[in-house]
């Protein structure tokens, strides 16, 4: 039987590929250090697994109104009041099973067969790949590395054609850690309201910045790109709840109903029990949300410093999220290897640390790291790199 062609071209995600060997390599007893999860190590903090618990007991077990339960509406539209300035009603926010899903049903609301959406590179796996399945067309646009990733306005104007519906700006980024200063995002901005297009804000790392600088939503620097701007957030990066499954978006009241009429007819609702977890983390205290960022600030320092002493890598020190994005072409290719994809497979094989290729984020030249690991664990992981490469080095 043939399968529907939208899911033909479909790429599998670059992440969960090398998490699942490397989870295959550890079964096997080899001593793996992953690098490739996107996830926080540490675990949901106790206040919202009793949370979660407390609703269970009281039988808080049942389907919820599909765009997510009144309360967690409330907690997201003061936290939106509180963190940004901005005000939105409960009829202008969608509760989600992620903000994968959040992303996924916005484009299916949003596009027809044709339709463009501009995609800065190095992006998140699966924004190509959820706009195609919404028969739109990603166009991607190459972020130059020297402008530490991000696009330009100029860049972007030249991207723009009859048929561009939105852009996608993610800060800080997966997988760069960039971010976008409150300057850069104005002119882009000024190009968005100029030709009309929608900017999908993708913010779900916004708590994990780890400068003076503090996170700008696009949608608070005007009326009009408060307007044209879809905000994409959730718990999972923030509360160390990527299990959880909850997101959320916030934007036109219109686009947000027909979101949630969407999801009436997939998800039904997002889980009842995760919702209420959801609700006091944004409810509850943010002391162990800050221990964490703090944990995250220690270990960008330190492996991006052992990183730097690795023959041949080049990394700009990134200041959010909880990944740095090396390019290692040079050392892959002094190390003998004609691809990096070729070089990290073969440092998976050889030394058991599994990285991302950057070629599944649209960036061959490079790789992700993850430094959501002990520090113990970077250090000893950045030992066998260095390892490999002065071992292949040599040979070569």
């Amino acid at each position: 039987m043939e399968l529907a062609k939208r899911v033909q071209t479909l790429t599998p995600s670059s992440t969960l590929a090398i998490t699942a060997k490397a989870k295959e390599l550890k079964t096997e007893g080899h001593d793996v250090i992953g690098l490739g999860a996107g996830e926080p190590d540490f675990n949901t903090p106790d206040h919202i697994i009793t949370a979660a618990s407390n609703a269970m007991e009281e039988g808080l077990t049942k389907y919820t109104p599909s765009g997510g339960i009144l309360d967690l509406k409330d907690a997201i539209v003061s936290k939106m009041k509180e963190d940004h300035n901005l005000s939105y009603s409960t009829d202008e926010v969608i509760v989600t099973t992620g903000a994968k899903h959040a992303l996924f049903t916005l484009f299916q609301v949003l596009l027809n067969k044709g339709d463009e959406v501009i995609v800065p590179a190095p992006y998140w796996v699966s924004y190509p790949e959820q706009i195609k399945l919404a028969e739109g067309t990603p166009v991607i646009v190459k972020a130059k590395e020297e402008n530490q990733f991000k696009i330009t306005p100029a860049q972007l104007e030249e991207s723009i054609t009859k048929h561009t519906k939105a852009v996608i700006i993610n800060s800080p980024s997966n997988p760069t850690g960039m971010i976008y200063s409150e300057d850069e995002l104005r002119a882009i901005g000024e190009v968005c309201v100029k030709h009309d297009i929608l900017v999908v804000s993708d913010e779900i790392y916004e708590k994990l910045i780890y400068s003076d600088d503090q996170h700008i939503s696009m949608a608070q620097l005007s009326e009009a790109l408060f307007n044209q701007t879809i905000i994409i957030n959730g718990v999972s990066k923030s509360h160390s709840m990527t299990g959880w499954r909850i997101g959320y978006a916030l934007g036109r009241a219109e686009i947000i109903k027909a979101m949630t009429n969407m999801a009436s007819h997939s998800t039904s609702n997002p889980t009842s029990i995760s919702q209420y977890a959801a609700l006091a983390a944004y409810r509850g205290s943010n002391e162990e949300v800050d221990k964490m960022r703090q944990a995250f600030h220690k270990r960008l320092d330190a492996l991006h410093s052992w990183l730097l002493e690795i023959p041949g890598v080049s990394c700009e020190k990134p200041k959010g999220a909880f990944y740095l994005f090396p390019n290692v072409l040079e050392t892959a290719r002094n190390c003998g290897f004609e691809t990096v994809d070729d070089w990290v497979t073969a440092l998976l094989e050889e030394e058991k640390v599994a990285l991302v290729p950057g070629s599944g984020f649209g960036s061959p030249e490079n790789v992700r790291l993850s430094y959501a690991t002990s520090i113990e664990q970077l250090e000893e992981a950045a030992k066998r790199i260095k390892r490999f490469v002065e071992n292949h080095q040599s040979n070569s």
